[in-house]
């Protein structure tokens, strides 16, 4: 029996259930628009581009009612879209 694998993530993020969609695309360009100086401002962006239409509105007040709160859903959405994979060196 095959599994159907699904993209969307949904989290509850201070009693409200947000979704998102990432992707390949979304993912680099938070990854390219990142600088030392400058975090925030690409993470709204990319929580814009993968937040789903229906829980959108629900992610533009807890982001105004918790500053910052957009760093740590892009933490836990990307350590879930994109989990750390064992890495070894062999010599």
């Amino acid at each position: 029996m095959s599994q159907i694998k699904t993209n969307v993530i949904t989290l509850t993020v201070a009693g409200v259930t947000l979704s998102f969609e990432p992707n390949k695309t979304a993912y680099n360009g938070l990854i390219n628009e990142m600088t030392l100086t400058n975090k925030i401002a690409p993470m709204v962006t990319y929580l814009g581009r993968i937040v789903t239409a229906d829980t959108k509105e629900a992610l533009n007040k807890l982001a105004d009612e918790y500053p910052g709160v957009e760093l740590q859903i892009v933490e836990k959405v990307n350590s879930i879209y994109s989990p750390l994979v064992e890495i070894e060196i062999k010599n």
